[in-house]
């Protein structure tokens, strides 16, 4: 396979988390991966830990600013000449109540949480475009299919994502571009480990049906099924990889009490 017939994927949020497994699970397939993030020193570092120079291109970012993500775009024509997925899974979450949620604060959630894939879209879709199509999938949350509390923002945001992944679907569908997304529930990240309180983890295994939080590779399992041919007849669909969280309603510590005792 020559380089320029290799796939590319473009995977904001990359430095670490869901977004670096993913660009792990696409290289692990021979795709070459452009990771995309605002920090620039973990991203570095994570880039050089991968040791697939040929293949990996870092771009420090902010993805609510679109003349950065324009520039990074650019980048990646140079050197990649194509692009064939676009990952929008960079975001930021401010967990306060309504009251103790300040002004800047919410317009900084929707600014990376949903401005950030608008603006990462339009930047890429003319090179997709010009290579017969590609996929897009956003990274939403289950947050935006149910509501919590100390979420006003970071709901709010990923609840629009999710609506702008289906105007997408509908509308870059003529062009050959597939638009998905993937609502994660808890997963063991660096920023679940370092919000979740012992008590928190607890209430959410009582609430999810397999009973654990989710893994990083898992959701990125599923993204790259979204992006690959074999999802060829799939866009508009937000699929949720959270354990049956959404799915469930009360009752399910009784339930297993009930199944422990008898």
């Amino acid at each position: 396979m020559t380089a320029s017939s290799q796939k590319v994927a473009l995977v904001t949020g990359a430095a670490r988390g869901i977004g670096l497994a993913v660009a792990k699970r696409f290289l692990a397939d021979g795709w070459r991966v452009a990771l995309l993030d605002v920090l620039g020193e973990p991203l570095a570092k994570s880039v050089a830990a991968l040791a697939r120079p040929d293949d990996t291109l870092a771009l420090t970012c902010d993805v609510s600013d679109a003349g950065a993500v324009a520039l990074a775009c650019a980048e990646i024509e140079r050197r990649f000449e194509r692009l064939d997925a676009l990952i929008n899974n960079a975001g930021v979450a401010v967990f306060e109540p309504l009251m103790e949620t300040s002004d800047a604060d919410w317009s900084r959630v929707l600014a990376v949480n949903l401005t950030g894939p608008f603006l990462c879209t339009k930047a890429t879709v003319p090179l997709m475009r010009h290579h017969g199509g590609g996929a897009i999938v956003n990274i939403t949350s289950i947050s935006g299919l149910r509501a919590s509390t100390l979420r006003s923002a970071y709901g709010t945001s990923k609840a629009g994502l999710a609506h702008l992944t289906k105007q997408l679907a509908v509308e870059l569908a003529e062009l050959g571009i597939r638009v998905n997304g993937v609502a994660p529930g808890p997963v063991d990240t660096a920023m679940a480990k370092a919000v979740h309180s012992a008590e928190i983890r607890a209430d959410y295994h009582d609430a999810i049906p397999l009973n654990r939080y989710g893994l990083e590779e898992e959701l990125a399992e599923a993204v790259y099924f979204l992006c690959s041919d074999r999802a060829s007849y799939i866009t508009g669909q937000i699929l949720a990889v959270d354990g049956g969280f959404d799915a469930a309603g009360i009752g399910l510590p009784t339930l297993r009490g009930a199944r422990r005792n008898g």
